[in-house]
């Protein structure tokens, strides 16, 4: 499944709305993917899990990319 997920670059500052980031990930679950964003930078906001319908929507971007973790 791939989900959707809002970040903030650095767990050392406050999060701001206009520095949230989106990454794509391919995970089997929520627990999946913070244990594989665990030592990263990054501080996650929030989990969305993407419909096959919102997928197809997201992939129409042309920044659109699966992370490999």
């Amino acid at each position: 499944m791939i989900f959707k997920v809002f970040v903030q670059q650095s767990k050392d500052e406050i999060p701001l709305r206009e520095r949230t980031k989106a990454l794509f990930i391919e995970a089997e679950s929520e627990r999946d993917i913070r244990k594989k964003l665990k030592n990263t930078p990054y501080l996650i906001e929030y989990i969305q899990p993407l419909t096959d319908a919102h997928l197809e929507y997201e992939k129409q971007d042309e920044n659109f990319e699966i992370m490999e973790l």
